[in-house]
């Protein structure tokens, strides 16, 4: 941070720790032990940034990805304008899907798009059937439940009860006004 940006109160965004998402197996386990089961689908969201380098660094993790067996991508846009990789995979595989979303991150991060990552989500299928994500803030470093049900509504209770599961396995968010509504997101509609 320079000198005129400390007087005019601005600040540099905080660098992703995209290491963190190498905790998600431990707090899977505990989810499991509460009945979630992973739908071995897992996200990434960003903006789109200018010119088409983005596209070429998305095609080679694409292609990094889609080399190892039981793995697909498939690529998507929301209603918001963000784009959205998806990664499935056949096995369910958590520590697999980590692996593959970590890699889609850092290659984004490393052709200098870090600023352009919003969210990366991992999906789960509740006791009640529901889809369930488990997102991670890149500009935070945290984690939060996200439960959508119909009409565009959340169930609170469960996003709250869901906090306290992982609570010893990730940093989690605790600003609940951070905790955003990412409705359509691949894997949780």
């Amino acid at each position: 941070m320079g000198f005129f940006d400390g007087i005019l109160g601005r600040s540099k965004p905080p660098q992703a720790d995209l290491d963190v998402l190498f905790s998600v197996p431990q707090a899977v386990i505990s989810m499991q032990l509460e009945g979630f089961v992973p739908t071995g689908s897992g996200s990434v969201c960003f903006r789109d940034m200018e010119g088409q380098a983005d596209d070429a660094v998305m095609a080679d993790a694409e292609q990094i990805i889609t080399s190892s067996p039981g793995s697909t991508v498939a690529r998507s846009d929301d209603r918001f304008g963000f784009h959205w990789l998806t990664v499935t995979r056949t096995d369910a595989d958590v520590s697999g899907l980590v692996t593959d979303l970590h890699a889609v991150n850092s290659s984004l991060a490393d052709a200098g798009f870090g600023t352009a990552l919003l969210c990366s989500t991992f999906g789960f299928t509740s006791p009640a059937g529901r889809p369930v994500g488990l997102v991670y803030l890149y500009k935070r470093g945290t984690f939060y439940p996200f439960a959508p049900e119909t009409d565009e509504r959340r169930d609170n209770a469960l996003e709250l009860q869901l906090r306290g599961v992982i609570a010893g396995d990730v940093p989690v968010e605790p600003d609940l006004t951070k905790w955003l509504a990412i409705w359509g997101a691949p894997g949780l509609a």
